[in-house]
């Protein structure tokens, strides 16, 4: 797998004419993972998917840089750009009567040969990518008849067999449990530290970013408010202002430091509100 970082330069993104991302900018950088936080509404979503190039962008740019130097992901063609990155969305249906074996091989399209679909790493991609998730002895089970967190399971391990350099995770722990929480997230370290995966990730759990990541952005009302290393971002004055709740850094009686909101509901600050 080729090595590649993505840049997002100043990009706006729209719904319905009205603007909801602003000016962002951020680096997906190989080896490490950038989780994207903030309050419900607050653009991150939108920002993935704009960095995925499934959303349009009014201003700014994206770009890949990898072997062959920087590339804006507007001038790759769709077979180039899915070699490049993929995106685990939210929302992805459920094809009817297809095994998940069948689905997790959907990944290996931008690989196959145009006319005789020959796909030379492909088996052992698909192999490799249903142990990562958990999900070798579901292999032939239709997805349409597994629960919401095995089928979460198996679209991860689609976008794991496209083996593409860059990783876009939007909310991969909706519908998991405990365990598969924290298999989920161990395994996104994984492809960061050991494969040098490039790794943006959105997540609700404050947590679980501050266990997870190399860099946190911050995002209220469409724009990135602090950007930078978990120890910066996650600290009780700047999320208390972004998610309008007392939040303070507790002992959780095992020698650690977790982030918890103590639920005393505040309005929006001025800065905030506008």
């Amino acid at each position: 797998m080729n090595f590649a970082e993505l840049i997002a330069t100043d990009v706006s993104a729209s719904y319905d004419r009205t603007e909801v991302v602003h000016a962002a900018s951020l680096q997906l950088q190989p080896g490490r993972v950038t989780a994207l936080i903030g309050p419900n509404g607050s653009g991150k979503s939108t920002l993935l998917r704009a960095l995925s190039g499934l959303h349009p962008i009014d201003s700014g740019s994206v770009a890949i840089n990898g072997p062959d130097g920087a590339r804006d992901i507007a001038t790759l063609r769709p077979r180039q750009l899915a070699r490049a990155l993929t995106l685990l969305s939210q929302q992805r249906p459920t094809p009817l009567g297809a095994s998940v074996a069948d689905v997790v091989g959907y990944g290996r399209f931008p690989h196959q040969h145009r006319w005789s679909g020959r796909d030379e790493g492909g088996a052992a991609a698909i192999t490799r990518a249903l142990r990562l998730t958990g999900v070798e002895d579901l292999a032939q089970q239709p997805v349409d008849q597994l629960s919401g967190g095995q089928r979460q399971r198996v679209w991860l391990a689609s976008c794991l067999a496209q083996q593409t350099p860059v990783l876009l995770l939007d909310e991969p722990t909706n519908h998991l449990d405990l365990r598969y929480q924290t298999e989920l997230l161990a395994l996104v370290r994984e492809l960061a530290d050991a494969h040098s995966v490039a790794i943006g990730i959105v997540l609700h759990d404050l947590n679980h970013a501050a266990a997870v990541a190399d860099e946190v952005a911050l995002l209220v009302e469409g724009r990135i408010r602090a950007y930078g290393p978990p120890s910066e971002v996650l600290r009780p004055e700047p999320l208390s202002e972004a998610y309008c709740v007392d939040i303070d850094l507790l002992d959780d009686g095992c020698g650690r430091r977790r982030i918890c909101a103590l639920g005393s509901l505040r309005a929006p600050t001025p800065a905030l509100a506008g």
